[in-house]
């Protein structure tokens, strides 16, 4: 399996998260006809991403908020949103995940789950991030 696959496992459980699911790691894989098997750093990568948008979801989503221009995150569609917390905990606190690495992930995540207008949005928010975040600014 891949970091890839493990960051889309990742973004599906954030996802049923916001409905109160509690969907395991083989149960997405199961749903989403993924046949590999995982590593067990494939699986670790997944549970820290959701362990940390756990524990620093309050800044994952003021970010969000912060980049999202006339949008608030109750109004923003869920596949989104998860993209975009997965997305920005990795640039917030994943040193050995380039910028370009996590928002090259979210956009290719959102061009499959996403709306028609999502890869774009999301790539403009993120691409937003990393230039703040390499000027040594913040949200």
């Amino acid at each position: 399996m891949s970091r890839k696959t493990a960051r889309e496992v990742a973004m599906k459980l954030a996802f049923a998260s916001l409905f109160g699911g509690e969907d395991t790691y083989d149960a997405v894989l199961d749903k989403s006809g993924i046949n590999e098997i995982p590593s067990p750093e494939d699986v670790r990568f997944s549970q820290a991403v959701l362990q940390g948008i756990e524990d620093h979801g309050e800044e994952i989503d003021q970010t969000i908020e912060a980049l999202a221009v006339g949008w608030r995150i109750g109004r923003m569609p869920k596949v989104d949103l998860s993209i975009l917390r997965v997305a920005i905990f990795e640039m917030l606190y994943r040193e050995d995940i380039p910028y370009s690495v996590s928002i090259n992930e979210a956009v290719e995540l959102a061009k499959m789950f996403g709306g028609e207008r999502s890869p774009s949005y999301i790539n403009g928010m993120l691409g937003t991030l990393a230039k703040q975040l390499e000027s040594g600014g913040a949200c």
